[in-house]
């Protein structure tokens, strides 16, 4: 990556040799912004106190080692040329794919070990997790990475951006598209679309927030993927590999949103209920309990 005058330092400060980057900085920033708001909205559905907490000292390493594996694994040829780079994440290379995938799979392992409907739990994380991918996309913009196809200095002036970003998006004297930006702005947007609709109640039922924010993502990164210049690509097709997945995604979340309404019965509790279903449920279990005993 060429680091040219007038771009942001990568490196936001520095004790001894120890250099920390932006990157690792807004990182950061966005995961504890996602456990903090998912924590608040866990309480109000009478998920148990600390569970996000706990959760999160498992999805966050897993998610990370998970978004850097998937990035590794379509850049095999350079890493196992490179093997002292495949730790370097500071630098970039985390896929937002990867690491969604792998935390998928630790929220399914931990909502069992907790009791915690599954649904409910994707539920309360999933706008969190959309705020943290738009808060993480100027991750990518620090490390002037993420960016689009060549463009004028003219065209970004024209999109009235500031300065800063005018700037940034230079490299090595060429000006490109910022679909950093792109894709923060539309995930920013998505956030407060879902959380429109996970607040009117009798709207959406357990599990359609989580449906809603594949649904809102994946549409969005399929087009904003395609004017990219970094893209994984599926061996030498020049096939894209989170535009497959995208619309994988998106097929697949379509099919089960319709699948669920139109044959679970009774149907899911509506997500404004909460854990209530469950509680009245097990209220009623210990009363047949003590009428037997």
């Amino acid at each position: 990556m060429e680091q040219i005058v007038g771009a942001i330092n990568p490196i936001s400060f520095q004790i001894g040799p120890l250099q920390v980057r932006w990157y690792g900085v807004i990182i950061g920033i966005a995961m504890y912004m996602a456990a903090w708001l998912s924590s608040r909205e866990a309480e109000k559905r009478g998920i148990k106190e600390d569970t996000i907490a706990d959760l999160t000292m498992w999805v966050i390493p897993v998610g990370l080692i998970g978004a850097r594996l998937y990035y590794v694994l379509f850049e095999l040829d350079y890493y196992l040329q490179n093997p002292s780079d495949i730790l370097a994440i500071w630098e970039g290379g985390i896929a937002i794919y990867g690491g969604l995938i792998a935390g998928f799979f630790t929220v399914v392992w931990f909502s069992r070990k907790r009791e915690t409907p599954l649904g409910l739990m994707l539920d309360v994380l999933a706008p969190s997790v959309l705020l943290a991918q738009a808060i993480g996309r100027w991750g990518n913009f620090m490390n002037q990475e993420a960016h689009g196809r060549e463009v004028s200095r003219q065209f970004l002036e024209n999109l009235a951006l500031p300065e800063f970003l005018i700037n940034q998006m230079e490299i090595g004297g060429v000006y490109y598209h910022p679909t950093f930006l792109y894709e923060s702005l539309w995930s920013i947007l998505g956030v407060a679309v879902l959380l429109l609709l996970r607040n009117r109640e009798h709207v959406l039922r357990r599990g359609e927030v989580a449906l809603s924010y594949v649904l809102w993502y994946s549409f969005g990164r399929f087009f904003i993927e395609g004017m990219r210049t970094d893209s994984l690509y599926l061996g030498g097709t020049g096939i894209r590999i989170s535009q497959v997945v995208s619309l994988l995604l998106f097929v697949g979340a379509v099919i089960l949103f319709l699948y669920r309404r139109a044959n679970i019965y009774p149907p899911l509790p509506y997500y404004a209920e909460g854990m209530q279903p469950e509680v009245r449920m097990r209220k009623r279990q210990q009363a047949k309990v003590k009428t037997t005993q």
